[in-house]
């Protein structure tokens, strides 16, 4: 137990010296930001963009963008950027990039790159990808701040607390669905929580909850070729033998496991594999892949178009 204690210790020491080290270095060029937008295609976006930046004496640290040929022609774009010491703060920015919005339609949204997003968790009894975002959020890997844990089961309290994150039971059964909901609704207000992470939550959430949290919240969900649902996908799996399994994180809509796909992947398994260790498999690519959909969605990599994304890494 102490030698755990010695190794969490100097972990949280080097967290602490790697932040530090970095506001230096972010104080020194000033204050970024990000900039996402989506719009009709047509000339001259990507020049009126960066005319607006230079106006502010903005440095631009990087810039992606992709023009999607279909009949709405849509243009998408990422822009990560800075502005000098005693340069224009996020009003001021948000302001002045109005009119170039209004110019060209745009959908768009300017974030301070040293907000991090306030994020919800939510859990049921199976704990590896709570666990797994705990963990990176702690080291300071995953960019978010983690405003709490909410359960249908009180499994994962004290693994919340020793994180000093807040916990939140609240039961779940038919009867109580309705109330169970509207306790879930007032803690997302409460906690002002822009971000909801389904890490394994094993309860079907009502549209109008899915209606409040549209393109906020996260779920992740096994994958197999072929698709296996209801009760122990991973012992159907092993009766077909199947040779890949991976797992799908997405945004989360009324229709069940349809909203747009974040991020994807999978990996190779074989027959010598019990139902058992199919399933550590599947858990180990589900945290993997969340963990990214989370990064991404965090530092505003993820611009959704229509029923799909549009993922800048």
């Amino acid at each position: 137990m102490a030698i755990g204690c010695g190794i969490l210790l100097r972990i949280e020491k080097y967290v602490v010296l790697y932040a530090t080290m970095r506001m230096v270095m972010s104080a020194a060029r000033g204050r970024e930001y990000v900039l996402t937008l989506s719009c009709p295609d047509k000339p001259g976006i990507v020049y009126a963009v960066s005319s607006f930046l230079v106006q502010h004496s903005a440095n631009i640290l990087a810039s992606q963008q992709y023009g999607e040929e279909s009949p709405d022609d849509r243009f998408f774009m990422r822009v990560h950027f800075s502005v000098p010491p005693g340069g224009a703060g996020l009003a001021g920015l948000e302001h002045g990039f109005s009119w170039v919005a209004e110019a060209f339609h745009m959908t768009w949204q300017l974030h301070d790159q040293a907000a991090r997003i306030r994020t919800l968790i939510m859990v049921s009894r199976l704990g590896h990808c709570l666990n797994d975002l705990l963990f990176r959020w702690k080291t300071g890997s995953l960019p978010v701040e983690v405003a709490g844990v909410v359960s249908n089961h009180a499994d994962f309290a004290e693994l919340a607390a020793s994180y000093r994150i807040p916990f939140r039971h609240i039961p779940v059964t038919p009867p109580t669905k309705a109330a169970a909901e509207s306790q879930l609704l007032e803690v997302i207000d409460d906690t002002g929580a822009d971000l909801i992470v389904l890490a394994r939550y094993m309860q079907i959430l009502s549209g109008e909850v899915c209606k409040r949290v549209e393109g906020r919240m996260i779920n992740i969900h096994h994958s197999f070729l072929p698709s296996f649902k209801g009760a122990k996908p991973y012992h159907q799996a092993h009766a077909r033998g199947v040779k890949l399994v991976g797992a799908t994180a997405h945004y989360v809509t009324p229709d069940l496991d349809e909203g747009p796909i974040i991020e994807q992947d999978v990996i190779r398994v074989n027959h010598t594999l019990s139902p058992e260790r199919l399933a550590e498999a599947g858990r180990d690519v589900e945290a993997q892949v969340l963990a990214r959909a989370v990064t991404w969605h965090a530092e505003h990599r993820v611009l959704l178009n229509g029923d799909r994304t549009v993922v800048f890494h």
